[in-house]
């Protein structure tokens, strides 16, 4: 283990070096135009139409991605997202700079609007949520085949490593938290589970086809709060209702204004709200202290010089080695409280019941 952990550490550290001397090469080669950080930062944890390795001589390296749209005018449309990068216009379409559809594929209407047509694309976000999905699919599909047909066989070391991890969710949160319910929910929660840590992890590796910031997105963690919360009060029990709706206080309380029943309504929103915003933050965050550490070799290379800049990306890279670090344990601990909360929540939902 502590030879893995020593060629993870190493792999980390050139790949830090190598972007920061790029960094400052780049910065000083591009000296009389103005680097804007906000900009860099952002349409890198922000989602695209391809996915951005790098420039040479001015020549942007990226993959392309299929954009799939439909004009309410023309119907649809499927090319690759090359053909509208770098300002370039195809079939009418292109993406906008600026305004409320900044980044966004849109077209000209009759009256010479920028107009977004309907989106099916597979941007950089969704091309990581499916890689995922395929991910938890060839890892857990095999493996549940495999128990069912050997219950009492020997698994391999990658099926135990996971195998130990389950067990871990299942004493130290689904037991507690669920009791009897624990296998009614548990498929639910462990998948969370993993395909939240599987996204933490791919979002740090700067290497296509990862490095997609999709947990930070917050679109995504309102979705897996959005399902918590459907699972909550769809199969709560009648005591948990009862206590929603007509809750043991006094009845002035109670009625004629609901002043408790509304309180006990919206503290039942405020749970998923909490999940959503917890998951977003952390991951957003971490990634966008990697990237502001990044950019200071920019900033000092461009205004004053190779020399400055070098020096300050041995204490950047040094800085952003720390934070991936951090982040590696962030993106467990991350997944862990989600599942946790989500877990406390269910069981909320069913407590009075036997357990």
């Amino acid at each position: 283990m502590i030879k893995y952990i020593k060629y993870i550490s190493l792999f980390f550290t050139a790949l830090l070096f190598s972007n920061g001397a790029f960094a400052a090469q780049e910065a000083e080669t591009e000296a009389k135009e103005e680097f804007n950080v906000v900009e860099t930062i952002f349409s890198h944890i922000g989602d695209a139409y391809e996915y951005h390795i790098t420039e040479i001589n001015g020549h942007p390296i990226s993959v392309p991605l299929p954009v799939i749209v439909r004009s309410e005018e023309r119907g649809w449309f499927i090319f690759c997202s090359n053909k509208v990068a770098h300002g370039e216009t195809y079939e009418g379409f292109h993406i906008a700079k600026g305004g409320s559809h900044d980044g966004k594929i849109v077209e000209l209407n009759a009256a010479g609007e920028e107009v977004r047509p309907f989106d099916l694309s597979i941007t950089r976000n969704v091309f990581a949520l499916l890689l995922s999905c395929t991910i938890l699919i060839i890892i857990f599909v095999p493996m549940g085949c495999w128990y069912k047909k050997n219950p009492y066989g020997v698994p391999s070391k990658g099926h135990n490593m996971l195998e130990a991890v389950i067990l871990y969710l299942d004493a130290d949160i689904l037991e507690p938290a669920l009791g009897s319910n624990k296998t009614r929910f548990a498929p639910y929660l462990l998948t969370v589970f993993f395909f939240i840590l599987i996204n933490n992890l791919m979002g740090l590796i700067p290497i296509f086809p990862f490095g997609a910031n999709l947990t930070g997105n917050i679109s995504v963690t309102m979705v897996l709060a959005l399902f918590t919360y459907l699972i909550t009060n769809v199969f709560g029990s009648r005591e948990y209702w009862k206590d929603v709706l007509w809750p043991d206080v006094p009845t002035f309380l109670k009625a004629p204004i609901p002043l408790m029943p509304l309180i006990e309504i919206i503290s039942t929103l405020t749970k998923p709200i909490a999940l959503m915003i917890r998951l977003f933050a952390n991951i957003f965050a971490g990634h966008m202290i990697i990237l502001v550490l990044i950019c200071l070799i920019f900033i000092f290379s461009a205004a004053m010089g190779v020399a400055v800049g070098a020096g300050v990306s041995v204490v950047s890279i040094a800085f952003s080695l720390f934070m991936y670090c951090l982040e590696l344990l962030v993106a467990f601990i991350q997944a862990y409280v989600f599942t946790m909360l989500s877990a406390i929540f269910i069981g909320l939902a069913h407590e009075g019941n036997e357990k």
